[in-house]
């Protein structure tokens, strides 16, 4: 077995070639969308939100730029609740804490809140969301440059890439009964709504299926 730290470095290394190829697919499927490859560049580095990016580009294809806009903020909203758990890794610093909040992602969040101590969280926050920063931007430019080439970026299977490693995270929590309770109902409500909305607008409606995950907590709290 290796040190914590070396342990620590191959599990963000191998995260980060994972986003890295995500990255690949969403820079050819934006080209193949419209986006030119300065835009994926733009995105990639000013906004770095790979859910959110994915999303923007299907919603601006379908003509539902609001839904873009409602949709990104709803996906970031956790961000909030994240900074305040990690306030004392981005430092006392404004500079620090502008680029960390930048770099801010799931991942780096996770990785940061499992270390036992301030040193080797502050240290696991940095180094994650530098490589995932790096991967994902050379695999979104790398991405783009090659969809320019391809006709059709589904033909190679690259739409699949973000929706496999999302199902591949929910995973675990759809396993636990009020999991697979929100799924189910989320996926019921999207796919119904879809012959009747605007693109788009069927996957944030299905939010509503939270419903389900607050209904069960209050009745265990009820139960207690």
């Amino acid at each position: 077995m290796g040190t914590p730290r070396r342990t620590l470095v191959r599990d963000v290394a191998a995260i980060a070639a994972a986003v890295c190829v995500i990255g690949f697919s969403f820079g050819a499927i934006a080209v193949a969308a419209g986006v030119p490859v300065w835009g994926v560049v733009a995105m990639s580095t000013l906004v770095f939100a790979g859910g959110s990016q994915f999303m923007a580009v299907g919603m601006l294809a379908a003509g539902s730029p609001a839904a873009a806009v409602i949709g990104g903020l709803l996906l970031n909203a956790r961000h909030l609740p994240f900074g305040l758990a990690i306030a004392d890794v981005l430092g006392s610093g404004w500079r620090s804490r502008l680029v960390g909040s930048h770099l801010m992602v799931d991942e780096s969040v996770a990785f940061a809140m499992a270390q036992p101590d301030p040193a080797r969280r502050r240290r696991a926050y940095w180094l994650t969301a530098a490589l995932l920063f790096a991967g994902w931007n050379v695999g979104s430019i790398s991405g783009a440059l090659a969809g320019g080439a391809m006709r059709d970026p589904a033909a190679y299977g690259l739409d699949a890439a973000f929706p496999a490693a999302l199902l591949a995270l929910l995973l675990p929590s759809l396993r636990r009964p009020d999991g697979f309770r929100v799924g189910l109902a989320a996926a019921v409500i999207a796919v119904a709504l879809t012959p009747v909305l605007p693109a788009g607008l069927p996957v944030l409606v299905a939010l509503a299926g939270l419903a389900f995950a607050w209904r069960s907590r209050l009745r265990v709290e009820d139960q207690r």
